[in-house]
Formats: C-alpha cells, sequence, structure tokens
C-alpha cells in the first residue's frame, strides 16, 4: 500500500513543529476564558473564613438585594436539584456548595450571579456567615491521631475498586492507609552493620498555570453543555451526569485549547458549581477563578517522609522501611492514588530484598491537594536520594559508586515484586556521571573567600498509573485527509503534535497534515485522562490501533474495488470508484487497556503493576556565598529514559520545563498557613522562578532505550525531569558547605541558619 507515494520520510522522530503553535502565537487559539455567551451570567464565590466549623447561619440578603444582581445561591438551593450534591474522584466528600459545615478556609460558601463580574464580586463580599468553630487539625503527623476530625464517615466514589472496603469507617483522618511488604524487613535489619534513620518534610505549593481555572455551563433544553479547562473531560461528563442523575449523552463537555494544568484541572474542580448555578439560574453561568482563589482550590501535597536504612559493610542495602505522611487537606481528590500509586516506589530504584512501607492519606483543614506534575514522586524522590547520599558520605563511598551497587538492574523486581523492565536506571546514572565528569577529579575553583561551589545527583523512578483505558478515532475522508479524534487534552506538552505523528506513521502521510479535533465528548471518544505521563503510552496505542484499523479498512477497500496488492493507490482513487464520486468516510477505532493485576490486599505484591516505568535524574553544579547563604545553580543536567523519543524536539522542552517548575518548588515556593488561612495567596508574595532564577547552562540528555511495549518504542517524559531536581540541589549544598538540610524548601535562609549552627557546634557554643 502506498498513500503518497511521493513522502518518504518517517513521520516517527521527526522534530515537527507543534500543530497549534500558529494560533497560539498569533493570539487565534481560543480559551474558554474567551467565551462568551447571550444572557451569561458571571458567577463570584463567598468562602469560609475560619478552618472548621459548623454553619450556624448565611445572610445572602445585602447580596440579593444590590442593583444588578440577578441570583444568590447557598447549598441549599443546590440541594433542591441535586439532593446529595457531593463529588470527588476517590471520595464523595467534596459539596457543591457547603452544606452543614466547612472544612477549611476558603471553601465555597455561597455564590452570587450577575451579568457584571464587577458587581457580583461586590456583592459577594456583602454575604456574612456564623459559624460554631470547632477544633482543627493542619499537621499530617498529628492528623493521624488528632482529636480534630475533618469528615465524620469515609464515603468512597466507587471510582477505584480498592477503596470500597473503606465505606462507612467513622471517627479517622486516614483517608488510605497502604501498606507493602517484601522479604523479611526485621531479619534484614538485623544482619545490617549500619542503620541510618531520618526524616524529611516538603511544603504544600500551588500549580500555577498561569491560565486559572474556568468554566462555562450552558443549559440547553434537556441537555447541559460544559466548556471548561479540564485535563478530564470524559471524567467530568461522567461527575456531572452522576450528581445530575442524568444519561451520558445529556451532558457535553468540550475543552478549546488549555493554558497549562500540571494536575490542577484533573477530575471535577469548577464544573459542578457551574452546572448546579446555571440549572439554578437558567441561564449561562460562567465561574472563573483569579488566579489568587486557585490557592483555596487545589495544591500540591505536603509530606513527611521517615526512612530507614540497613547497609552491609561493602555498602549494599539490605533492608528499608518507609513511613510517609500525605497532607490532602480538607478533601481527598486523587490523594489516596497518590499515596498508593507513588506510595510503592518510596524506596527508590534500588535492589533491597527486605522492604516495608506505610503510606496513609490524611485528612487535614488545610486547601484540598491533589495530582501535581509528578503525581508525590519528587516529595519521595527528594527523601530517600537525600538519605542515599548521606549515607554514601557517612560510609565514605562515592554517591555514584554507592548507587552503582545498589540499583535496580537486569529486570530485577521493584518492591511490588514487578519487574524493572525497560526500566535504563544504570543508563541515566552513567550519563549523568560522564555529562558532570564525576570521576574525573576536576572541581570549580573560586578565588574568592566567600564563594564555596558544589555539585550534586539524584536519580528517581515513576510507574504509570493503570489500570486506565483510552479511545481514538481515525477518519479518513474521500480526498484522503485524515481527523484524529480524541479526548487527550493538549496544555502544552505537545500531545496533539505527537498523535499526528503516530497516525502519520500508520498512514504514509505528514503529520502536518492531519487535523485533530479538541476534546468535545459528543464528538471524541473515552480517554481516562490527560494526566501521570500516560498520554504518549496510553493514547498513543489507542491511535496505533485507530490509524491501523482505518489503513486495513482501505486495503480491503482497494482489494474490492480490484486494486492488486502490490499497486500504488491513494484513497480518493478508491472513493471515487466505489461511490463513482468524491464520497464516504473510512472510520478506524482503536482502544487500549494495558495488561494490570491489582496488588495482594495482604503485601501489596503484584508482577504486573505498571505497564511501564519513567526513570529520570539530575546533576547539579551550584555556588554558594557563605556569608548570606544565597545560591546560584551554574549548571543542570536532566538525563531521561523515554524509550524512543517521538519528537526529539518537545521532548527536550519537556525536560527543560518540568526541572524549572521543580527548581521553582525546590527554592522558592511555599503555601504559607496561619491558624489554615493562606497568608501569600498572590503573585506578588508567592513567587515562581523567574528568568533571573534560570540555571547559567540547562542540558538535556535522552538514553539509548527502548520501551518494547510503548508505541513505536515510545512511553512518557513529561515528569521526568521533576524527580532528582530537589534531592541533587541539597546534595550540592551538602557537597559546598556541608550543611544538610531535610526541609524543603531551600531557601538562602534556611541555608544561612544550617551554616551558623554548624559553625556553633564546631565551637561548643
Amino acid at each position: 500500500m502506498n498513500i503518497r507515494p511521493e513522502l518518504t520520510n518517517h513521520q516517527i522522530g521527526r522534530s515537527v513543529p507543534r500543530l497549534e503553535g500558529p494560533e497560539k502565537v498569533s493570539g487565534r487559539a481560543s480559551y474558554v476564558h474567551n467565551l462568551k455567551l447571550p444572557g451569561m451570567l458571571y458567577a463570584k464565590i463567598f468562602r469560609s473564613t475560619v478552618a472548621h466549623g459548623r454553619i450556624l447561619s448565611i445572610d445572602v440578603s445585602a447580596a440579593r438585594m444590590m442593583e444588578g444582581v440577578e441570583h444568590v445561591f447557598t447549598g441549599e438551593d443546590v440541594k433542591t436539584i441535586v439532593p446529595n450534591p457531593y463529588f470527588g474522584p476517590a471520595f464523595h466528600d467534596q459539596p457543591v456548595l457547603a452544606i452543614d459545615k466547612v472544612h477549611f478556609v476558603g471553601e465555597p460558601v455561597a455564590v452570587v450571579l450577575a451579568r457584571d463580574p464587577y458587581v457580583a464580586a461586590e456583592a459577594a463580599q456583602l454575604i456574612t456567615a456564623e459559624y460554631e468553630e470547632l477544633p482543627a487539625v493542619f499537621d499530617e503527623v498529628e492528623a493521624m491521631h488528632s482529636k480534630a476530625v475533618v469528615h465524620e464517615e469515609l464515603k468512597p466514589a466507587g471510582t477505584f475498586p480498592d477503596l470500597k472496603h473503606l465505606a462507612g469507617r467513622k471517627d479517622t483522618n486516614i483517608a488510605l492507609d497502604y501498606h507493602l511488604r517484601r522479604g523479611d524487613p526485621v531479619a534484614g535489619f538485623a544482619q545490617a552493620v549500619h542503620v541510618f534513620e531520618h526524616e524529611f518534610r516538603t511544603q504544600q505549593v500551588m500549580h500555577v498555570p498561569l491560565e486559572p481555572m474556568v468554566t462555562l455551563a450552558e443549559p440547553h433544553h434537556n441537555t447541559i453543555i460544559i466548556h471548561t479547562a479540564s485535563q478530564s473531560p470524559s471524567f467530568v461528563r461522567i461527575e456531572i451526569a452522576r450528581l445530575l442523575g442524568w444519561p451520558e449523552n445529556r451532558v457535553q463537555v468540550k475543552v478549546p485549547h488549555l493554558g497549562g494544568g500540571f494536575g490542577a484541572k484533573l477530575y471535577i474542580k469548577l464544573e459542578a458549581l457551574a452546572a448546579c448555578a446555571a440549572l439554578l439560574a437558567g441561564a449561562p453561568v460562567k465561574v472563573m477563578l483569579p488566579m489568587e482563589e486557585q490557592f483555596y482550590t487545589i495544591t500540591k501535597h505536603a509530606s513527611t517522609f521517615r526512612i530507614k536504612s540497613g547497609v552491609d559493610h561493602e555498602g549494599r542495602l539490605l533492608a528499608r522501611h518507609c513511613e510517609v505522611y500525605w497532607n490532602g487537606g480538607a478533601f481527598a481528590d486523587i490523594g489516596p492514588r497518590v499515596t498508593q500509586k507513588s506510595g510503592f516506589t518510596a524506596p527508590g530504584p534500588y535492589d533491597i530484598d527486605n522492604v516495608s512501607i506505610d503510606s496513609y492519606a490524611l485528612y487535614t483543614n488545610r486547601p484540598p491537594a491533589g495530582a501535581l506534575r509528578g503525581f508525590g514522586i519528587p516529595q519521595l524522590v527528594w527523601a530517600y536520594e537525600s538519605h542515599t547520599d548521606i549515607i554514601a558520605h557517612e560510609l565514605g563511598i562515592d554517591p555514584i559508586e554507592f548507587r552503582r551497587r545498589n540499583i535496580l538492574r537486569d529486570d530485577r523486581p521493584q518492591a511490588t515484586g514487578t519487574p524493572m523492565t525497560d526500566a535504563a536506571v544504570d543508563a541515566v546514572l552513567e550519563k549523568i556521571a560522564e555529562c558532570m565528569q564525576w570521576e574525573s577529579g576536576s572541581r570549580r575553583k573560586s578565588d574568592d573567600p566567600t564563594k564555596r561551589f558544589g555539585r550534586g545527583m539524584a536519580i528517581g523512578f515513576k510507574a504509570s498509573i493503570s489500570p486506565t483505558t483510552s479511545v481514538a478515532v481515525v477518519n479518513v475522508a474521500a480526498d484522503g485527509s485524515v481527523v484524529l479524534q480524541l479526548s487527550t487534552v493538549d496544555m502544552g506538552q505537545g500531545s496533539d503534535t505527537a498523535m499526528a505523528q503516530i497516525v502519520a506513521e500508520i498512514l504514509e502521510v505528514a503529520a502536518e497534515d492531519v487535523r485533530i479535533v479538541h476534546p468535545d465528548t459528543d464528538v471524541t471518544p473515552y480517554d481516562m485522562a490527560t494526566l501521570g505521563s500516560r498520554s504518549t503510552f496510553h493514547m498513543g496505542h489507542a491511535v496505533r490501533l485507530a490509524a491501523e484499523d482505518a489503513k486495513r479498512k482501505l486495503e480491503e477497500l482497494a482489494h474490492a474495488m480490484g486494486f492488486t496488492d502490490h499497486a500504488v493507490w491513494q484513497p480518493r482513487d478508491l472513493f471515487r470508484r466505489k461511490y463513482g464520486m468524491q464520497a464516504g468516510n473510512v472510520i478506524g477505532v482503536g482502544t487500549f487497556i494495558p495488561e494490570y493485576r491489582s496488588p495482594d490486599p495482604e503485601n501489596g505484591q503484584s508482577d504486573k503493576v505498571t505497564p511501564f516505568w519513567m526513570i529520570g535524574g539530575t546533576g547539579v553544579e551550584l555556588e554558594v556565598d557563605v556569608e548570606t547563604g544565597h545560591f546560584r545553580i551554574l549548571r543542570m543536567i536532566n538525563v531521561a529514559d523515554l524509550g524512543t523519543p517521538l519528537n526529539p524536539r518537545i521532548v527536550e522542552t519537556q525536560l527543560s520545563g518540568a526541572s524549572m517548575m521543580q527548581l521553582g518548588f525546590t527554592m522558592f515556593e511555599e503555601m504559607r498557613l496561619d491558624a489554615g488561612q493562606v497568608t501569600n495567596a498572590s503573585l506578588a508574595d508567592y513567587k515562581i522562578p523567574g528568568i533571573q532564577d534560570v540555571p547559567d547552562a540547562i542540558e538535556n540528555e535522552i538514553v539509548a532505550a527502548h520501551q518494547s511495549n510503548g508505541p513505536f518504542g515510545a512511553k512518557g517524559v513529561g515528569e521526568t525531569a521533576t524527580f532528582g531536581v530537589s534531592p541533587a540541589i541539597a546534595n550540592a549544598l551538602f557537597d559546598a558547605v556541608g550543611v544538610r538540610l531535610t526541609q524543603l524548601p531551600l531557601t538562602p535562609e534556611a541555608v544561612f541558619m544550617a551554616m551558623r549552627a554548624k559553625e556553633g557546634a564546631a565551637s561548643g557554643v
């Protein structure tokens, strides 16, 4: 078969420019923020001012009387159309608007609708509420046994079968307790010559997509159309239909371009409120958050990680015990998945026969936490790679040599029992050593006595979330042009371009000629969500299967039309011969569900807990001012195993972007809370990396690898460069000035105080 005989170059491996690039740079790209509908009302939210309290009264009278206000709704109004107005992917614990009590400062309590957003915002400030304050808990470790209980009863959503056993559990803040056991940890520690034990903490941070969250709900006869900035349109459709008690075909979800997501726009966020408000008002309703209100909507888990390792006389790890406490805030969101799916990687990419893991998802009275680029892995790698360096230095072993002795190689099983197949941990480690000339002995030097140089590195890994489903449709028109329909959301990662390359490779067309239909649940088929670097692998396979299905149908049509196997033809020839004119279509459909076996509930063991592993590492060289504690990243090297890159240029930008995002979480970003109130909920006070913070040199390296079960040998890469940044910087700081920081962020103040404390200890002060 030869659809395009003039096309000779392969599409896989081409650095195809992003297909949506011209629209974006010209300002013609459509976003939900740009969308206006006739009769549209703007919604502004009145939020709780206490961290935990029973609602005694809500006075909306002044807001209702304000000129220009159309409606004011509370949770009681929502209950008139949705008797049980709670939602969430893991637990039905989040009300559309607060009912009976509030769980954190910033929880939505009431909503004002007006044709002018400024009128709605002013009216929302006129609402008052009285609360009976209840005891609150903010720390994840304290929440384990706190008398302050955030939710009276656990109500699993049913989405995840392994949470069903928690239904009805009461008087606990533990949303999920996950446990894994491998080998005999007690015996392993008994055999150890050295035992090391440390605690590491991470802070609560924000996703900060530059497009704030926004949803516009449009009632339309007996249906509702939801235009939303979402990473999971299929889930939004399912959940809104469930809330309203409607069949799915009455709910249409449309996602245009997305201005960043990073996990913030997963599952249900504003869609439930927008839909309920629109149905109550009988008019289109747009809910769009200013940047500061995103701090009250979804965040990244703060965490505490206690890690203990036993080592033999040769520097080999014999046993490891991990306790991880995840601060999920007031609503579980996807936290139980983080707790389990990331929790089982807590021992690191090391070959340890005896492992025990206890991972806990905790409710607290903080703003909710959920998925954020890395899905819990950066918090874990921060701890176990800092811990690894401490062990190496204490034993007098070079940090890279210590890792060489212990990393998983040659399909050896990870702690779950799943083999580390197609996981180039050793190649990533060696590439970092090579790029940094680690063993050459050459080090940066300075004539300035106030400056010290240091270098550090770290490696990490992640399991792809599973099981999940992806479906794709390839439509070949009568003139031979191709349309790809899929619900994967391109939020800047370049997935549309990569998927077009897969179609183009199979159908022998140019990737630039494949048109992508943006997610629209009435048109595009089901996809679980755009998260966890799953799209390249999962949707990539679905797209491949759909394109192969279309190709097979074209070949069958060619045979039926009398073309021989070796004849050169184009699709338009087939359609004209069959229909006598330019008419008809060929539709290819592909569905992909990876192989998966649920872990044993007793010990967490499974020989197929993930379809693929992501491997990444970072090397850092930095300069520290010993008088102030300020430090500067001179060089950052990101190394990744991503199988075969579908689009090398996009991969490079993914690695750079991920590492810079994690740099912000490492050095600057922190949500500061006072009795549950976020005190820096604006970009004036919450600092993300700027151009002056970019390292002098960023280098991205892809190791030679092939994902044997991936589409064209590929797998995801969007999170890989987040893994090692934090511990690599901490390890470099130790190398430079001899202080070990165990809590993020790594600020100049923290470095300065640690250096002064070290000097005081040395002098006996």
